[in-house]
């Protein structure tokens, strides 16, 4: 079992930064596949972005060039650096993990507004 806990969300300005946190409450080897999901309201969650063993990526198209998914294994922590938001980067970002079981945190908000 592991506890997923989300940090570094807040209010940006359009063309803004955030780096997100996800902190794990043990570690998680590399050979998981970590993720960022994202819900918007009223909209169903989607993927954003995934890290998987040797530090492969990918992401969701509406993101790719502007967000880095990224880990740090000897802090047991999953990041996400968000660049050159836009409006509709506004959602609850959450981390993932599947060690048999499908781990979730609890959500950090991020509003992209002027």
């Amino acid at each position: 079992q592991v506890q997923l806990v989300e940090s570094g969300g807040g209010l940006v300005q359009p063309g803004g930064s955030l780096r997100l946190s996800c902190e794990a409450s043990r570690s998680i080897p590399s050979i998981y596949a970590m993720n960022w999901y994202r819900q918007a309201p009223g909209k169903e969650r989607e993927l954003v972005a995934t890290i998987r063993n040797v530090g492969s990526t990918t992401y969701a198209d509406s993101v790719r060039g502007r967000f880095t998914i990224y880990r740090d294994n000897a802090k047991n922590t999953l990041y996400l650096q968000m660049n050159s938001l836009k409006p509709e980067d506004t959602a609850v970002y959450y981390c993932n993990v599947h060690l048999g079981n499908n781990y979730w945190g609890q959500g950090t908000q991020v509003t992209v507004s002027s």
